[in-house]
């Protein structure tokens, strides 16, 4: 799994994008009063707690531990652990798993589809929106040439992964699910503030930043928002070249 080194205050103000796009996610879910249902990269927990409100028996689960606290911190009242989606284990399944902007950080694919499909019941449904092939491909290819203008190696790979829906049903049938439903869709999305495309380069690629001191970072973040501006600076704010894949898929009954 990428490892990111996440800031659960910076994600919560100034990144609330993330779940409010995900609460159409819920509806498609469909929870129903009674049903457990696993959130797997829970984040800080808004979703779950959506998901929960509808009746749901809920358990949030994030690799990051900082996030999880944070979850808690929100929702005192609902369960959430630290967990690694390509290798976690349940001892009771779940009528349903659920993944809003999370599976994209776990590289490992078919590891992450082997677990879900051991967290589901037979007949249990799983209900993803990730990144999508080409997914913030503008704002990829803006970090790397400021990288390499800047003298340090361009990266040979990119943190995540942004699948076709080709290449994910592969995946998902390969391991015994039936593929429903599945849709890739291009979704502009806003930024907020003057600082959005900063912010969100803060939160989302530090683990390619992490190693440059403070100085070094502002320097190539200032280039990638010099580089950006004239396609993703629309009307007064930053917009990322979202794409987005969706999909709901069965575990048989094997």
């Amino acid at each position: 799994m990428t490892t990111n080194h996440w800031n659960s205050a910076l994600y919560d103000s100034k990144h609330r994008f993330v779940s409010d796009f995900g609460e159409d996610m819920v509806t498609i879910l469909a929870p129903q009063v009674g049903e457990r249902i696993l959130d797997v990269g829970c984040g800080t927990g808004h979703l779950t707690a959506k998901i929960n409100s509808l009746g749901a028996d809920t358990l949030g689960v994030d690799h990051a531990a900082s996030m999880v606290e944070q979850a808690r911190h929100n929702y005192p009242h609902l369960s959430f652990e630290v967990a690694n989606g390509e290798t976690m284990r349940f001892d009771q399944p779940f009528d349903a798993v659920f993944s809003n902007a999370a599976l994209h950080w776990m590289k490992n694919a078919p590891a992450v589809v082997e677990s879900i499909w051991h967290a589901l019941k037979p007949g249990g449904r799983m209900v993803i929106e990730m990144g999508g092939k080409t997914n913030v491909q503008i704002i990829w290819t803006g970090l790397c040439d400021a990288l390499v203008a800047a003298g340090y190696p361009r990266p040979t790979d990119s943190p995540w992964y942004f699948p076709s829906i080709g290449e994910y049903a592969g995946l998902l049938e390969n391991q015994g699910f039936q593929v429903g439903y599945a849709l890739h869709f291009k979704r502009p999305t806003p930024f907020e503030g003057e600082d959005g495309m900063r912010n969100w380069m803060a939160m989302f690629t530090n683990n390619i930043l992490c190693d440059l001191s403070p100085a070094e970072q502002d320097a190539i973040i200032s280039d990638v928002e010099d580089r950006l501006r004239p396609e993703l600076y629309q009307d007064g704010r930053w917009v990322g070249d979202y794409v987005r894949l969706r999909v709901i898929a069965y575990r048989g009954q094997a």
